[in-house]
């Protein structure tokens, strides 16, 4: 599939359901030869068998990682985007899902087919109508089609489980979440088809037959379906609208969630999409996600990802230099690091396989062998030691896999015991020994293997399919009434998104957070071994929950302030522990509740960790003043007063009583005064206050640490944006003025007021040391004429004749009432207890 400049190429483009797939096969089977290369083995498998009732099994071929059926004289070839043979010679190319491009794992993969793949008389690219940008920009002369949908998408709202219309097929991000609503499934609605990644092709279609038959109304899929399977679908619900990506847990983008709902309707029927409603995240579409999925308006696709396809095998550095090479054309981004370059980087810190690769035709073994997809998702690391095992054996002596090894390791998964999640695993294992029976050069009889990784892939689906139907019949009766033994970890736990858990679907109690409280009414013979089995498989919840905490955005982490309560951290509304004191005010100390506490050292580490940041983070931005205040404070190099100052500001909160520091103000010199200017400080007449540390939330995190290092209660805090406050109640008023407000007789007045009357006394006054003030200023702060009068006294006015009410004379800046020496003495005191 060279390029082949004269050859015409079409991209059509447009939503699901416009017929995309169809006309593309269509077009190749017009063709003398022609190969297309999907997203998913599902969906090449589907299109395999389409036209293999067209073209006879032995003109057509199937190449997937990890299944090959290529007949000597095999014409039309049917790929997954990876294993599509670039080089070989075809009337018609066809890439199915471009947009895939986008993709952080797959894209490069993507985007190097839409570049590079081309047919000797035609070529065609299928994707969604956002890719139209990058394909006029990389193919110019390419024709675009647009292709509208067949049928109306339209939302139909959230909807409980009981209330979905038949042909429904409800769409979960887990095989655990998938076994959870199938199982629901069969307790109210009589039954579910599965559709799993993890089921070989041939029970896939088993299932789809059931549910294309009408022996069960629903279909339990993960988000496969999207990627063009195709089935009588009329409703999608979404189950979630996030899923774990790899890296991290995510809400699916708008693309995704529209590929998905995209599945509602066949033809010229409508369709409808929703969600589940009492799903684990209670999610919802926003209007505008809802109205751009029914138009099928999205934002266009600005750029693909690439990864350079003109390998160096030179060295192994060069190889990883010619991987990393930047792309040139603007539209093309480096594709984030694959786990077969992460692979690669790990290898290549190993001496062994370094020596060993010295020629180029071994280095290019190497990266054969990193290509092996970590179908067990265990990591970079992990994968990485069975990738360097099999290298070693690739590199030595005949350069194969040993057949007595690779038997051995075969025969450890020939067994069809255990439940459904001990299958998935073993089934994952068999794709990866199917993927190393399907390289040509990697077993000495490689089609003898081939042909035994398929028979047991399809005797562990089988078994896998079987496993689930006996779990949707009656499981209380073929579970509790039959004879299981006494090994609890043969029980399934399953938490709901109320926390419920279920044991075999016996309540046992509630899980809040990471604290399991057992529930009282569960009784029975079997109530011990139902809490012990909760007990063995509650730590795999806590670490998805560790896991998902310590993920999760700030947004849902929380400061717990409620008046007369403890100050407690909280993560989306459930308590994780309790702010004790610190060194200082600014760093006080996370006391975790005592399920967290519990917890295995890595996973409390975990959380204490996300715990302690976040509110570092906090501290840092709502606060930032007072801690530039701190490192000034502690800073050997800061002159002595204006530490003294800062060191006393940080104790109190960010509020200092200017008359408690007069003496050390005026001792200061220009420069030193400056240095108090830079950090944002008002020095007014009455108070020195950071005006941001005002604000609501800053308040309410300032008085919060400060009742934490007095391990007392939250104190009640003043109305947001109030200025003023009426006859405050005692607890309030003793509250409000570590808030900031300063109290004038019945009335308190915030202090940044307070100096902006200052402000105004101090512009009006003359010459003649009077000051002809607006009664309008005290009206619109909300001021009394007794509390004004009294701010003015504060501020070192007195009042005019009773003939010149609104003037006062300005008798000098207030001093404290004693001359006592102490406010230097406290200014030093501070600081020596801050360098304590």
């Amino acid at each position: 599939m060279t390029q082949f400049a004269r050859a015409p190429v079409t991209a059509v483009l447009g939503p699901t359901n416009t017929g995309k797939t169809h006309l593309a096969v269509e077009r190749l089977c017009a063709h003398s030869s022609g190969i297309m290369g999907f997203p998913l083995r599902l969906l090449a498998r589907e299109v395999y068998d389409r036209v293999v009732r067209i073209k006879g099994d032995k003109q057509v071929g199937l190449i997937t990682g990890e299944e090959k059926i290529l007949p000597p004289d095999a014409r039309w070839l049917l790929c997954t985007a990876e294993s599509m043979p670039v080089e070989r010679d075809a009337a018609f190319v066809a890439l199915d899902e471009a947009q895939l491009g986008t993709d952080d794992e797959r894209g490069h993969v993507f985007t190097d087919r839409l570049l590079r793949a081309r047919g000797r008389e035609e070529t065609m690219i299928l994707g969604s109508e956002s890719l139209t940008p990058m394909v006029r920009h990389l193919i110019p002369d390419a024709e675009i089609i647009s292709r509208p949908r067949f049928s109306q998408l339209s939302y139909a709202g959230p909807k409980k489980l009981s209330r979905l219309p038949p042909r429904t097929a409800i769409v979960a991000f887990s095989a655990e979440h998938v076994y959870a609503v199938a199982e629901m499934l069969r307790r109210t609605r009589g039954g579910a088809a599965v559709v799993m990644g993890a089921l070989s092709p041939a029970t896939r279609n088993a299932q789809v037959a059931m549910y294309q038959a009408g022996e069960v109304d629903y279909l339990v899929a993960t988000d496969a379906i999207g990627m063009g399977l195709n089935m009588d679908v009329g409703h999608v619900a979404f189950a979630s609208l996030t899923k774990f990506d790899g890296k991290k847990q995510r809400r699916l983008s708008l693309p995704e969630m529209a590929q998905i709902a995209g599945r509602a309707g066949r033809h010229q029927r409508d369709g409808t999409f929703g969600i589940l409603a009492g799903g684990p995240d209670s999610a919802e579409f926003s209007e505008q996600d809802i109205e751009r999925i029914e138009e099928h308006r999205f934002t266009p696709i600005d750029h693909l990802l690439w990864r350079n396809p003109d390998l160096d095998f030179g060295s192994i550095d060069d190889l990883i230099g010619s991987l990393e090479v930047r792309p040139e054309d603007p539209v093309l981004r480096a594709a984030p690091e694959a786990i077969d370059l992460a692979v690669l980087k790990l290898l290549a810190n190993d001496r062994t396989i370094r020596d060993r690769t010295h020629r180029p035709a071994l280095i290019a073994r190497l990266w054969s062998a990193c290509g092996l997809p970590d179908f067990r998702k265990v990591g970079a690391e992990h994968h990485g030691r069975l990738v360097g095992q099999l290298f070693g054996f690739l590199s030595e002596g005949n350069g194969t896999i040993p057949a007595d090894w690779f038997a051995r390791e075969i025969a450890r998964l020939d067994s069809v015991a255990g439940d459904v999640e001990t299958m998935a695993a073993r089934i994952a294992a068999v794709r990866t020994w199917a993927y190393v029976a399907h390289r040509a050069d990697w077993l000495a009889d490689p089609a003898h293997w081939a042909g035994e990784t398929r028979t047991l892939e399809l005797k562990l689906s089988d078994a896998l399919h079987q496993k689930l139907t006996e779990r949707f019949v009656d499981r209380r009766t073929s579970v509790l009434m039959k004879t299981i033994g006494d090994d609890p970890a043969l029980l399934d736990v399953e938490v709901d998104a109320s926390g419920s858990v279920r044991v075999e679907g016996e309540a046992i109690g509630t899980l809040s957070g990471f604290s399991f409280t057992p529930d009282a009414s569960a009784r029975g013979q079997d109530h011990k071994r139902l809490l012990a089995a909760a007990e063995l498989r509650l730590p795999k919840e806590l670490a998805r929950r560790a896991a998902r905490l310590s993920e999760a955005p700030d947004a849902s982490l929380s400061l717990a302030t409620t008046p007369g309560a403890p100050i407690t951290l909280e993560w989306e509304g459930i308590p994780l522990g309790r702010l004790k004191p610190g060194k200082g005010l600014l760093t006080p100390r996370f006391d975790p509740e005592a399920a967290i506490a519990r917890l295995d050292a890595p996973l409390r580490q975990q959380v204490e960790g996300r715990v302690t940041r976040w509110l570092a983070g906090q501290i840092g931005q709502r606060l930032a003043p007072l801690l530039r205040a701190a490192r000034l404070a502690s800073d050997a190099t800061t002159p002595a007063g204006v530490r003294g100052i800062l060191a006393q500001l940080v104790e109190q909160g960010g509020i200092l009583v200017r008359a408690d520091v007069d003496d050390v103000l005026a001792s200061l010199d220009r420069t030193e005064r400056h240095i108090l200017v830079r950090l944002g400080l008002t020095i007014g007449t009455l108070d020195i206050f950071w005006p941001a540390l005002l604000k609501p939330e800053a308040t309410r995190l300032r008085l919060a640490l400060m009742a934490v290092r007095t391990q007392s209660p939250m104190p009640p805090l003043p109305l947001p944006g109030l200025g003023l406050l009426d006859k405050p109640a005692p607890e309030l008023g003793r509250a409000a003025t570590a808030a900031g407000f300063r109290r004038f007789g019945a009335q308190m007045l915030r202090i940044d007021l307070v100096e902006k009357i200052a402000r105004a006394a101090h512009d009006a006054r003359g010459k003649d040391r009077t000051a002809q003030i607006d009664p309008a200023l005290a009206v619109s702060l909300g001021v009394g004429d007794a509390t004004f009068a009294q701010i003015m006294r504060a501020l070192g006015f007195l009042p005019g004749s009773a003939a010149q009410p609104h003037q006062w004379r300005w008798r000098g800046r207030p001093r404290r009432a004693t001359a006592a020496p102490t406010p230097v003495n406290a200014a030093f005191a501070a600081l020596a207890d801050w360098r304590r």
